[in-house]
């Protein structure tokens, strides 16, 4: 086995970038709860913060792949965010809410993309070994959705930002122990990068990314909440969200062998179809606990499964000199616009149909995106990259 280069310095990133994640997607909504908005609005500051991955990923994308300086960019974007940051403890009006929103994310929403392409460029021929890295991102998570589930038990959720603020210097800090790496110039074709995402299998790839991510605007949005409503402790929520983690890390473990063994395309189908039936569950059942512990062990399909297969289905078809652009469109599209519309979308639902009908759409759109990966994202030449002389151990 070849050992993957600067393997705990890239770790470290993950660690602390997901970590932060950790602490704002569970809790995020539960902070504006206190600080005395309704639902509708909660959906609109938190798809402000979402909305920002359509547009920042790819300007600094752009940047990256012209100039080559992914990391140089992950640092100036990771100090940008604490900087802007800092406007959460100015005030706490709705609309200071949502600039402060719109400019910390703007850059916090940048970094991911760009350290994903230098942790591309770092492991080379290793590619397949990505999921042993990015599964300490996950672990960041479970650390930090437990340790701050137990933590406001006992003190207030408005406390939340000043953690967040020591998570965001760390990151920061983190960026430093990694160092630049030129993208190699083998490609995969020699069509340009708006020539690629012309291509019907291409195109129908994003969109399912877009609407994979939107499924998921009732439960980053209003899980916590939802549960809340129905009387379990914050300490018991943070527990659920982190065992949806811990079974995203036992899908980064084996992700390479089923990357040997399986289809990309239809491991994709697969997870979009048990995220379909995950969001039933949640929405239906969610007074039964066993339910919902069978029901967060499926993020292993609608986050683990689904990432790893879409980071390297978005791998084959760029040449390495566009891995800036094609991470970041893949983070603006999916986690971005769909993320946001998603948000948005069960804000509405929320408040005025209800939480079964919320995680009613977002099932039904995870089946549209089955029959879009059946038809079309097929289609992508998998022997482009992932090849079993790839995967000798």
């Amino acid at each position: 086995m070849n050992t993957v280069p600067y393997y705990w310095r890239f770790s470290a990133f993950y660690l602390l970038y997901f970590g932060s994640l950790g602490a704002l997607l569970p809790y995020w909504g539960l902070y504006l709860q206190a600080l005395g908005f309704d639902a509708q609005a909660i959906g609109e500051l938190i798809a402000i913060i979402l909305a920002t991955k359509i547009i920042a990923p790819n300007i600094w994308g752009w940047i990256a792949d012209h100039t080559g300086r992914h990391i140089a960019l992950v640092r100036v974007t990771s100090l940008s965010t604490v900087l802007c940051f800092l406007g959460m403890f100015v005030g706490h009006s709705y609309l200071w809410l949502a600039l402060v929103s719109f400019a910390y994310s703007f850059f916090w929403n940048a970094a991911l993309p760009q350290f994903e392409a230098t942790t591309m460029a770092h492991l080379g021929a290793q590619a397949h070994r990505y999921s042993h890295i990015r599964l300490w991102g996950s672990i960041g998570f479970i650390i930090t959705v437990m340790l701050f589930g137990w933590l406001f038990q006992y003190v207030s959720v408005t406390l939340l930002p000043t953690l967040l603020i020591g998570l965001f210097v760390a990151i920061w800090l983190a960026s430093w122990l990694v160092p630049e790496k030129a993208t190699a110039q083998a490609l995969v074709s020699t069509d340009s990068f708006y020539q690629v995402i012309k291509r019907p299998e291409v195109i129908a790839l994003f969109l399912v990314c877009f609407l994979m991510q939107t499924s998921h605007g009732p439960y980053y949005t209003f899980y916590s909440i939802y549960l809340e409503d129905y009387g379990y402790s914050r300490d018991l929520i943070g527990q659920l969200w982190a065992l949806g983690v811990i079974a995203e890390v036992g899908v980064f473990l084996v992700m390479h062998r089923w990357l040997k063994c399986y289809r990309l395309s239809r491991l994709l189908i697969i997870s979009l179809g048990l995220t379909s039936g995950r969001w039933l569950l949640i929405g239906f059942y969610v007074e039964s606990l066993p339910v919902l512990l069978f029901a967060q062990l499926l993020h292993a399909a609608s986050y683990g499964m689904y990432h790893g297969v879409a980071i390297h289905l978005i791998r084959q078809c760029f040449a390495d000199r566009h891995l800036g652009r094609s991470q970041a469109l893949y983070s603006s599209l999916g986690f971005g616009a769909g993320g946001a519309v998603g948000s948005l979308v069960s804000g509405y639902t929320w408040e005025s149909a209800g939480a079964q009908v919320s995680y009613l759409w977002a099932a039904v759109i995870c089946l549209v995106a089955v029959w879009i990966s059946w038809r079309w994202v097929g289609c992508i030449q998998e022997s482009q990259r992932v090849t079993k002389s790839e995967y000798n151990e």
